[in-house]
């Protein structure tokens, strides 16, 4: 009972901000695009307000701009007549939310933005409100009505103007080409900071913590070289270039021989018999998401390790998937 209503509310809200979609107007969008994007080449910067629940989504939007490179603020209009309007300079640009389109201390503000020849956008829901005469540029937030019983609390209104938020900011993403290196600038902490800005190199462990071993050398060896410290797993080296690698062995290649050999025939088990020839390997200037990405996809055998080469295609390191789960990746 309590699942089928949080879905219900849930379809509702969506259903909402599909409906704002389809009420936006098309030379609106434009304008408003327009706007911010003559704002950012300018290197001015989004002023964004709100009283209450628009106040706080429009904390949220200023800080989906920022994150994304698009400079903005938060503007708390209850303070701005008492000199917070002091941190609007030139070039800047604002947006202005509020469902009714009456919020009185908004209105109270858009005078001294017209003062300072700032442009105006509003997300509002009512087109011929106040706030929207006023306005360069209209995105409408309209709902048929809010998912609260009592079509009272904010909260299909807010989550339209959210949506519309992230909208603007993605779209700004793509007329800019934002990359994931533009994007990781901003995030250099925390989880997603790590997964931006990881390379292989930084998490690999050099080569030469490993002596690798000839096709030749027997299953003995073999063993002790996996289990010496705790490795668990060895490489192949080619007979002419040592610095190249020809074949990777981990403890489940050793296993899965094992289990298929004789207990006869083990002492004759060299490491041209165990290998996995021409392993997948990674360039130590990728990041280590892609290092990820290929130990997830390979083929019919889980990846846990996997060889780190040079330019040069020398083998320099292992980058184990255990190190990437540890670093929260």
């Amino acid at each position: 009972m309590q699942r089928s209503l949080l879905t219900d509310c849930l379809l509702e809200e969506s259903k909402a901000i599909a409906n704002a979609s389809e009420k936006l107007c098309p030379i609106e969008v434009e304008k408003a695009l327009d706007l911010i994007l003559n704002c950012s080449k300018s290197y001015g910067k989004i002023i964004i307000t709100g009283v209450g629940k628009s106040g706080i989504v429009a904390r949220k939007i200023a800080a989906t701009f920022s994150s994304v490179g698009l400079m903005a603020v938060y503007l708390n209009p209850l303070d701005a007549l008492h000199g917070d309007l002091g941190i609007i300079s030139k070039n800047d640009l604002s947006i202005l939310l509020s469902n009714s389109g009456e919020t009185k201390e908004i209105v109270e503000i858009i005078p001294h933005l017209i003062k300072r020849d700032i442009g105006i956008i509003s997300i509002i829901g009512r087109k011929e409100s106040s706030i929207g005469k006023l306005s360069d540029v209209i995105l409408e937030s309209s709902v048929d009505k809010e998912i609260c019983p009592l079509n009272l609390a904010p909260t299909a209104s807010t989550a339209v103007s959210m949506a519309i938020g992230d909208a603007i900011a993605v779209a700004w993403m793509q007329m800019n080409g934002i990359s994931e290196e533009d994007f990781a600038f901003n995030h250099p902490s925390g989880q997603l900071g790590k997964r931006l800005t990881l390379k292989v190199e930084d998490l690999m462990r050099p080569i030469k913590d490993f002596r690798g071993i000839n096709e030749s050398t027997n299953i003995n060896k073999i063993i002790s070289e996996i289990t010496r410290g705790g490795a668990g797993f060895t490489w192949i080296k080619d007979k002419q270039n040592k610095e190249h690698l020809i074949g990777l062995i981990t403890d489940g290649d050793l296993r899965r021989a094992l289990q298929k050999s004789t207990f006869k025939t083990w002492d004759c088990l060299t490491a041209e018999d165990l290998m996995t020839r021409d392993p997948i390997t990674i360039s130590y200037k990728e990041m280590v998401t892609r290092a990820l990405t290929l130990m997830k996809k390979n083929r019919k055998k889980a990846i846990s390790i996997l060889p780190v080469i040079s330019e040069e295609r020398k083998i320099i390191g292992i980058l184990k998937l255990h190190d990437i789960l540890q670093a929260g990746i």
